[in-house]
């Protein structure tokens, strides 16, 4: 008898959670093609093959149905990353990973990852929602390489690895902000060796520095202002010498 009415329960419930699951779908779809503001729940409902009136069954209203196709991305991508990242080996290719696999994420999901950036992250509530738990999650990855790799000594100690974290995904993101908003594209595997490169070179603990007397991170610094000052006489030259003929040939016409 219980094994009947646990077959007759699920078997209720099905129905519930593939309507669900397709009105999930449905909004994905529609919130990547016309963001959130042109999206609209009749659409949402046509997709899914459902009457409009039903969404309101499962979802308290639009916002709360995005929150959960977001939601769902996170953790989608949470999940797969937990299995993949645990057959790479070697700092420099964990880091490419996770640096490649967040570029393919913007890449493959423009209109979700834009919305992230547009509807949740400026809300002054959004360190309180379960997306920003979620997001923490997802680049938790980060810091606990980072962190694996300052323990080991492969790694300079002197750098927070949270600041590592917001190093890289902040690149990321600002890099790719021109083709979010439509503007052309980017070579993932390209950009991922670039950035890999950046941060790994700027973190590999070496010899030299260690014996020298300055602060490994001062000598950074240093080498950082001389790079500036090197761009920054470079983009002079041409006004300069250009303000020299200027006034060689003043001198000349009196």
């Amino acid at each position: 008898m219980a094994r009947t009415g646990t077959t007759r329960k699920r078997a209720s419930r099905l129905p519930r959670e593939r309507r669900e699951a397709d009105i999930l779908e449905a909004a994905r779809t529609v919130f990547r093609l016309r963001g959130y503001e042109a999206a609209s729940i009749s659409e949402i409902a046509e997709r899914a093959g459902v009457v409009e009136g039903s969404i309101y069954r499962y979802f308290q209203n639009k916002r709360a149905l995005l929150v959960r196709v977001i939601e769902d991305w996170y953790s989608g991508m949470i999940e797969e990353d937990s299995h993949l990242l645990a057959s790479v080996t070697g700092i420099r290719n964990r880091l490419r990973y996770i640096i490649w696999h967040h570029l393919k994420a913007l890449h493959d999901e423009p209109g979700l990852s834009s919305l992230v950036f547009l509807e949740f992250r400026p809300d002054p509530q959004y360190r309180k929602t379960t997306i920003y738990t979620l997001n923490r999650r997802y680049t938790a990855r980060a810091t606990a390489v980072v962190r694996d790799a300052m323990q080991s000594g492969e790694f300079r100690s002197d750098v927070p690895p949270g600041l590592v974290r917001d190093l890289i995904y902040g690149c990321v993101e600002h890099h790719t902000w021109a083709f979010l908003r439509g503007e052309g594209g980017f070579d993932i595997e390209a950009v991922a060796d670039s950035i890999t490169d950046l941060v790994y070179r700027g973190l590999a603990a070496s010899p030299a520095q260690t014996s020298a007397q300055e602060a490994p991170l001062d000598v950074a610094l240093q080498r950082l202002d001389a790079a500036v000052s090197k761009l920054n006489t470079l983009s002079l030259v041409a006004p300069a010498q250009e303000s020299v003929e200027h006034v060689e040939g003043r001198r000349r016409r009196r």
